[in-house]
């Protein structure tokens, strides 16, 4: 975790007028050669207009979709005029692009300490969900509901391009994504800033409405096939589940996710 002076120093200067500043972690600033790549025209439009992402390294796109690039962005160095076989080709076979691809600019990452806990709050966390479709469907969930934002683990999460990128339809420039090493004790950083837990599970005997208070909370969510891990559970203040009166035994973790915040979103 970063100290205290290099919070401050990072949170100096940079751009974006008025916008809120986060930590830039090594993680975050990658390979200026890293070979990741983001497609699909809100994927790309959302990079280029976040003002916490730096320049794309390389941005290919149609004639048309150059012209539009250029109309809303200005003129990029890093544009290149391309046909749709030439990006396809650098992308994973079947990505739909939409005639654009970019080789994105490094983002900056948030730290726990940036997501403020007041009363209503939400935050997501995510224990080994590590698939990048689920992983960017619950980050547009998040955006759509105003989310504060969402806690990855470091070595059990996928990337923020490709993908994961593509199914967040530009989500993933608008909430702000943290990585930590040990999910149990970023659960114990959170508490101590004000943040209470609710693990979701199905075993749970606490409907998730009943769980929620108003006050500020992270609501956990493990992995479709071993669930919220031991430590992690027993980290959460509580356990809830989410009612299915249909007798379905349960539901995706992104469904999950959305059902979850949109619950939590009502005024309590």
């Amino acid at each position: 975790m970063a100290s205290t002076h290099e919070r401050n120093d990072a949170r100096k200067g940079g751009k974006g007028h008025g916008q809120k500043r986060f930590h830039r972690r090594p993680e975050a600033s990658g390979a200026k050669d890293s070979g990741e790549w983001i497609w699909g025209w809100h994927a790309v439009e959302a990079a280029l207009g976040n003002p916490r992402r730096e320049p794309p390294l390389r941005l290919l796109a149609t004639p048309e979709r150059a012209r539009q690039i250029e109309a809303r962005f200005g003129r990029s160095k890093a544009l290149e005029i391309a046909d749709a076989a030439l990006i396809a080709q650098n992308l994973p076979q079947g990505a739909v692009h939409q005639g654009v691809a970019m080789r994105p600019g490094a983002l900056e990452a948030a730290v726990l300490e940036d997501f403020e806990a007041r009363p209503g709050a939400v935050l997501l966390m995510l224990d080994q969900v590590t698939d990048p479709q689920n992983v960017g469907a619950i980050l547009r969930s998040a955006a759509a509901f105003g989310a504060v934002g969402v806690v990855l683990q470091d070595r059990h999460a996928p990337r923020v391009t490709g993908a994961l990128a593509k199914a967040a339809a530009g989500a993933v420039e608008q909430a702000p994504i943290a990585r930590v090493t040990n999910l149990s004790r970023a659960l114990e950083t959170l508490a101590d800033a004000g943040w209470r837990a609710v693990g979701l599970t199905g075993a749970a005997e606490t409907p998730l409405a009943e769980a929620l208070d108003g006050r500020p909370t992270v609501l956990v969510l493990g992995s479709e096939g071993e669930g919220l891990r031991r430590l992690v559970s027993e980290h959460c203040e509580t356990l809830a589940r989410i009612p299915m009166p249909g007798g379905f035994e349960s539901l995706n973790v992104a469904a999950a996710a959305a059902v979850a915040l949109y619950e939590a979103s009502k005024p309590r």
